[in-house]
Formats: C-alpha cells, structure tokens, sequence
C-alpha cells in the first residue's frame, strides 16, 4: 500500500541542478485531476467532443475529411496505438487502465535468488545496455522522488482515487526517452501526426515490460510505467536526460523535445544519475514559439510562475504551465492529438546533422538570440499528403 502522505519534504539540495523550485503551497498531484481522467467524470472537461475523441481511436466516430484527417489517416493512427491499447485494457473490468491510470501488472514474478550487485555503477551501465537493447532511445537513473508520485491511482470503474499500491522499499527510477518520427511530428495537427504519438506508446508498452522482466528475473522488485503512477517530466529532467522548457516538454540534447517517456520503479541498486542543465531555460526566456504557435493559447508566455490555470496543475511548483482545459478541448475538436508546439520548437531538429548541432551550440550560448533569429521559419507544417507520398 502506498503510506506516503500528500505533503512531502519541499525544496531538496538537487533542485536547483534540475530547474525545479518547490515552494511552500506544494501538493502531490492526484492523476483523477488529470485532463484525460476528467475527461471521464468532470463536465467542465467531458463534452460531446471529447467522448467523440475517444471513439475514433476506435474508428466510432465518423473521421473528418480534408488532408491528415482521412480514413487512411485515422487508420494508421489508431494502428500505431493497438500493442498500447492492448496492454491498458487488459484489465479493465478490475477499473485498472494499464500505463495510463494504472501501473502496468507484472508478468514475471521476481526470482527467488538476487544476483549479486557488487559495483551499482557497472549495473547501472548493464541496464542502460539492456535498455537500447530493446529499443529504448534514452536511459537515464534518478532516486525514488516521493514528491512525484499520485496521490493514488484511478479506478476507470467509477474514476474514484485508491491507493497506487507500489511495493515498500523501491529506491530508483529508471526513465526511458522514444523518439517520434521527425517527418510524422512535421505533418501536426492531423490524425496522421498522431501515428507517431501512437506508435512509440506501443513501442514503450513492450520496451518498459521488458526491462522490468530483466530485472525480476535478477531477483530484484520492477514496476513497468508509463502515464500512471507520477509525473514522468521531473524524473527525467532529474535523470539527466534534458531540461523542462516553456512548451511543457524535455528539450533533450538527442531529440530536442520529440519523445515519449516511461519509466520503471525498482529496488535494483543502481547509480543515479545527476541533471545536466542544457541552457534551454536561458533559452526559452527569450522565445515564445510555442506560445505563439498554440491555436487556443493555452501555453504561457513569461517567466515561470506558480500560476495554475485549473485543476489539472500541480500547486505549489514554480514554472511554465498550460492550460491544459484549452488544449484538451482543441484536441477533442480535432479528434486528435496536437503537439503543434513540439514542431514549431526551435529544438526540434535532427541532431546528427553538422548545422543542428552548430545551431544548438548557439542556442545554448550568450549567442542565443542569434539562434533564435536563425531558427525563423523552422518548423513549418508538412502538409499529410507530402508525407503519404
């Protein structure tokens, strides 16, 4: 049972490496105050629109027509979430939503013998080869951050909040990055684009499952994860494997912002690893791309603050923060996801091209307003039919 209460320790020595500031207000966040989750029982979130957003993942609601909302794009979109969508509804008369309101359930018991860990860094790299091994794109270690965690996990029976039920005496949280398509990513907002989202959601599903087998078969307790449980962005950032930035995502130095994350909870003894602040802050102080881009405005422009638009914020954390009502209301009158944000993002680029890691030095500079003057026009839309091809 988790016994952790609701306040926590605030301000921690390795925050201010990470960019995160806890103030005194803070408050664990409850996932039933999720957009998506109030999607299924708040009717200032649940609509007509949105219950038709969630029927055509099911192809129930009639597709739009026009370029990246045809049939076909619909189709490949909702084929790329079918091994996600598997894995959540497996257990679905027991009010479990696996890797969204619920951990994933473990298939493998954990192995009655430990093997034996002498050197916690050596096992920290051996993970991290395991983990490309089955196709992760980033690997990162941080501690068992209680702050992070739900306050509980969501019944989908009658979205009640119970208790997350993490075994005692977890001590690390292993985060994984998967990289969206570029091309996919280029072609938002369209059900097409929603492909990319789709597909690494299946892909992660396998992945985190797979690593969290590792580790039991090493005799060791894992919890595979992806939406449910915590709040993946401050692992990661603590993680080392980005840092936050005002679209709301983790601008890393592999990606930029174009990736999913999961993550596993485990007692393995590992090595942690620490934050690398990029420069992105710095960055984003001077560029509101993102905010500009944002059809509803529901990103925020200025410095970080301690704002919360609605419910479905967490209190008592200094930083850029969406309205995440605005945002879920254009998807459900899309029927799609929209990560317009993440194209227009200066950050999203191919970095294993010689002038994307040149612009990235810059934009990690004092040199950054030259940056951003460069970055004009990067990120336009690819229409949906270029990339059908």
């Amino acid at each position: 049972m988790n016994r952790i209460a609701n306040r926590t320790p605030l301000q921690r020595p390795e925050d201010k490496a990470a960019g995160i500031e806890v103030t005194e207000d803070f408050e664990r966040f409850s996932q039933r105050n999720d957009v998506f989750s109030r999607a299924m029982w708040d009717d200032r979130v649940r609509t007509t629109r949105s219950d038709a957003f969630f029927a055509s993942y099911r192809m129930e609601a009639t597709p739009r027509r026009g370029d990246g909302f045809s049939q076909r794009d619909f189709a490949l979109r909702n084929a790329a979430w079918l091994i996600s969508d598997m894995v959540s509804e497996r257990s679905a008369s027991e009010g479990r939503r696996e890797g969204f309101q619920s951990p994933i359930t473990v298939d493998t018991p954990v192995a009655p013998v430990k093997a034996e860990i002498d050197d916690t860094t050596r096992m920290t790299a051996e993970i991290k080869k395991v983990a490309r091994f089955f196709g992760a794109d980033l690997c990162g270690v941080t501690d068992m951050d209680e702050r992070w965690l739900y306050t509980g996990r969501v019944d989908t029976r009658d979205m009640t909040e119970v208790p997350l039920g993490l075994p005692e005496g977890l001590s690390s949280v292993i985060v994984l990055g998967h990289e969206m398509e570029h091309e996919l990513v280029a072609t938002y907002p369209s059900a097409l684009a929603g492909a990319a989202t789709g597909r690494e959601y299946s892909h992660e599903a396998a992945i985190v499952m797979q690593l969290a087998a590792y580790i039991r078969n090493l005799g060791y307790e894992a919890i595979p994860s992806m939406n449910d449980t915590g709040l993946v962005i401050p692992y990661a950032v603590k993680a080392g494997l980005g840092e936050y930035a005002r679209n709301q995502m983790v601008i890393t130095p592999e990606f930029g912002p174009r990736l999913r994350f999961s993550k596993i909870f485990t007692n393995l003894p590992l090595s942690h690893d620490v934050p690398r602040p990029l420069g992105v802050r710095a960055f984003c102080d001077i560029c509101t791309r993102c905010a500009d881009a944002c059809p509803v405005k529901a990103l925020p422009y200025g410095p970080p603050s301690t704002d919360v638009p609605n419910l479905s914020a967490i209190r008592g954390v200094r930083k850029w923060t969406s309205d995440a009502e605005k945002c879920f209301g254009f998807w459900a009158k899309l029927a799609t996801d929209c990560a317009i944000c993440m194209r227009v993002c200066p950050f999203n680029r191919d970095f294993s091209k010689l002038r994307d890691k040149i612009w990235m030095k810059l934009a990690l500079s004092p040199l950054r307003k030259l940056a951003l003057r460069l970055s004009r026009g990067h990120g336009a839309r690819l229409k949906p039919s270029d990339w059908w091809g």
